[in-house]
């Protein structure tokens, strides 16, 4: 696969700064495109109901102190995104309706693997977000869209992600506890954010102009995680559906943007206990197979509230942000999660489109897949933690991070972060770590 050394994208900000006032050229800080308008053509065809994108995301992680390895380097993980949005209302005169086709690439390795995390059980967080389900190829959406009785009901249908509809959040940060819908990072086996997408039902009913309530049938599908079957359409090895229902109230407070959200997921695919086996007794020390539960859940709750502006522009201000979500206990090593930080846009008035964000997370382990790791290492005789064969007990997690997004153009911002975890994988034995990150994110 094709990817642009990192250096070109020094050559990309400098050019960004240095780019000529029309918006329609090539570099042009004011366009949204890297490669320009080609000559009036993107806008026209916009105009018409196509719209085209190749998007990029890469994102440098450094261990600067710290971690289970203390062996310094540094590790480079990318994505591209090729992107098709076509307004089937203007090509084919289809009322109201969307289609969008999306591939994803994603290349790279993650500090977070072996650095950071004791690699004997692996971390929760990512100081790299981007990287994740493979280096491979994706058809991450595929959907068609359609809104009835003047916009009321909407219907989504096709192949996408939950978190695209469902516990979304932004994803400026590069820790992965501040990027995207979370309810994804702690029941991952059934929920799967992007890149990966399975078949789904989405239907959302706006009860005013502020307030919407959703459900949707999302296929459970394992496979659809392995990096062969990126293109895979089939229902081969499906094991249930993930129903997901959430209730999203979007007010204007004091004239300023908030969006709160609360949801709930129910699996009825089969689900394996984090400790007793069918018998009722801890597994690790029977030898017997885990039990299985018949179903999974959890909820979770999201606030994003604007509650600073300028006067002369609304865009600038500050804006806080929590997420929590809570798992079930007998099938979930997560079972609950908080965050809570801020973002401030247009800090300095000749900066008035760079960002500042902070934010702390907390990641806590179910007591019973605790106590399961305990009984594992009393099976086979050491609580010697330097032991290879020890497995490692894990707790709590805490993570923070600080960046500074500098918008060097309307296609291109560069965020270099700070990030700090405290006992990475919720393993007491490991050194909190420090990482340097660095977050690029540009539109061709």
């Amino acid at each position: 696969m094709f990817q642009l050394p990192k250096t070109c994208y020094i050559g990309l900000a400098l050019s960004a700064l240095a780019a000529p006032t029309d918006a329609s050229e090539m570099f042009a800080k004011g366009s949204p495109w890297m490669l320009g308008d080609w000559g009036g053509t993107r806008s026209e065809l916009l105009e018409k109901g196509y719209d085209f994108t190749l998007g990029y995301t890469g994102e440098m992680g450094s261990n600067l102190h710290g971690g289970f390895d203390h062996d310094r380097t540094a590790r480079y993980s990318d994505q591209f995104t090729f992107g098709s949005h076509l307004d089937l209302e203007k090509i084919l005169g289809w009322h109201d309706t969307e289609f969008q086709l999306t591939i994803t690439e994603r290349h790279g390795d993650n500090i977070s693997n072996d650095r950071i995390n004791d690699p004997r059980v692996g971390g929760f967080t990512s100081a790299q977000e981007v990287w994740g389900r493979g280096e491979t190829w994706r058809l991450t959406q595929m959907w068609i869209k359609q809104k009835y009785f003047d916009g009321a009901l909407d219907v989504k249908f096709g192949r996408f992600g939950e978190g695209e509809d469902f516990n979304s959040f932004p994803c400026d940060f590069q820790n992965l506890a501040f990027c995207g819908s979370q309810v994804g990072n702690w029941v991952g086996g059934i929920w799967y954010n992007w890149p990966v997408s399975q078949w789904a039902l989405r239907v959302r009913y706006n009860l005013s102009n502020a307030l919407y309530a959703q459900v949707g049938v999302f296929e459970q599908n394992p496979s659809n995680l392995e990096s062969g079957n990126g293109f895979k359409l089939s229902g081969s090895g499906t094991q249930g559906a993930v129903m997901p229902i959430e209730l999203v109230w979007s007010p204007q407070v004091n004239g300023l943007k908030g969006e709160y959200r609360a949801g709930y997921y129910y699996s009825n695919a089969k689900a394996q206990d984090v400790l007793k086996d069918s018998n009722g007794q801890p597994a690790a020390l029977s030898g017997a197979a885990y039990r299985s539960s018949s179903s999974k859940h959890g909820l979770w709750l999201g606030a994003q509230q604007q509650v600073t502006s300028l006067a002369s522009d609304q865009s600038r201000g500050l804006s806080l942000f929590a997420n929590a979500t809570m798992h079930d206990k007998k099938t979930n090593a997560i079972d609950n999660y908080v965050q809570a930080g801020l973002v401030y846009k247009g800090p300095f008035d000749a900066r008035a489109k760079d960002d500042i964000g902070f934010a702390l997370a907390r990641v806590h382990v179910n007591p019973a897949y605790r106590k399961n790791a305990r009984l594992a290492n009393q099976a086979i005789g050491t609580d010697d933690y330097d032991n290879p064969g020890f497995l490692p007990v894990q707790d709590t997690e805490y993570s923070t991070e600080l960046y500074y997004g500098i918008h060097l153009a309307d296609w291109l911002t560069v965020r270099p972060n700070l990030q700090y975890i405290r006992h990475p994988g919720g393993v007491s034995q490991v050194d909190g770590a420090l990482i340097g990150g660095l977050k690029i994110q540009s539109s061709f």
